[in-house]
């Protein structure tokens, strides 16, 4: 038997509960990993009351990012029996071992703790498509992100410093600048101030790219300050709100919307997960790439690392251990 995490009811992150659960035995197709650390995103918040666009039957165990040590692997995998890795998995991470596809288990750098690699999978993956594939993104331009002091934001401000960008950081409160600036921002500036005007006076011309993982409020500020041929990166919606926005400011500015989903790229093109790893590794040698872990949290206190995202108390990217006995 395992320990493991399980939404047994829809009521938010106080209602789970950790269980023992059987191993997955794999398929001979998957690899099989002993996890040390899994990721902790706003992805399983939404997945403890039933709001995210992908809706297991209950019970079921969330989590989609872990890092560990490879059990098993099937020929032709990246990794090898023994090797750190960090995976992606669709649900299950929150357990002790999981099963995961080849094609997204990756060799763990050795810059990077297991810790960090819970945030390696998913968070930097996401941001290096968005910044590369979906916005484009060249050396010498300046990029804005938004949730600058979460898991998603600290990733992108990383990859885009490690892409030759210059980086403008928003956090949702003060007490969160340090984090943004120790991620590599040249610019950070708080929510609750008057961001907008803030971001407008340092860079009077607008910014070229726009990370935006919070949506809401921020939406249509972020527009306004995009430069001629700007792209918006539509990431998610931590805010809670969805905005919209009249067509004819694209138009007149010549900006673009851009959706970034990762995950349903993915399912249709996993190629492009391992040239991004190939990539991140690279940045994590030069030392770009370095998650900002801001809370650890042994896998038995799983809700109250939901609950620090939930009330946005978390800094950094926040993750939990496997507390195997014995």
């Amino acid at each position: 038997m395992m320990k493991a995490v399980q939404i047994t009811t829809l009521e938010g992150p106080r209602a789970i509960q950790v269980v023992n659960v059987d191993p997955p035995t794999g398929d001979g197709n998957s690899v099989l990993i002993d996890v040390e650390a899994m990721g902790v995103s706003f992805v399983d918040v939404l997945m403890t009351r039933g709001l995210y666009q992908v809706r297991p039957a209950l019970p079921f165990v969330p989590g989609v990012e872990v890092a560990g040590v490879v059990r098993s692997a099937p020929v032709g995998a990246l990794v090898r029996v023994g090797d750190r890795c960090a995976a992606h998995v669709p649900q299950g991470g929150f357990a002790e071992t999981v099963a995961a596809d080849p094609a997204l288990v990756f060799p763990l750098p050795d810059e990077l703790s297991f810790e960090q690699g819970a945030a390696y999978a998913m968070n930097y993956q996401t941001v290096h498509f968005g910044l590369v594939r979906r916005g484009r993104l060249k050396a010498g331009e300046h990029v804005l992100v938004h949730g600058a002091g979460g898991g998603v934001g600290t990733a992108a401000i990383q990859v885009a410093k490690g892409l030759g960008a210059v980086v403008t950081a928003v956090v949702d409160r003060a007490a969160n600048m340090d984090v943004a600036e120790a991620a590599g921002a040249d610019r950070v500036v708080a929510a609750d101030d008057d961001w907008a005007r803030a971001v407008r006076t340092w860079y009077p011309e607008g910014v070229d790219v726009t990370v935006d993982p919070v949506g809401g409020d921020f939406f249509l500020d972020s527009v306004r300050l995009l430069r001629r041929e700007g792209r918006h990166l539509v990431i998610g919606f931590a805010a809670g709100g969805i905005p919209e926005i009249a067509v004819n400011r694209l138009l007149l500015n010549n900006i673009e919307l851009i959706g970034v989903y990762w995950g349903g790229f993915i399912a249709e093109d996993v190629s492009i997960a391992a040239d991004s790893a190939a990539a991140l590794s690279e940045l994590a040698r030069n030392g770009h790439v370095c998650p900002i872990v801001g809370g650890s949290y042994p896998l038995e206190q799983a809700a109250d690392a939901l609950v620090s995202i939930e009330e946005r108390t978390a800094r950094g990217k926040i993750v939990l251990t496997a507390t195997r006995e014995g």
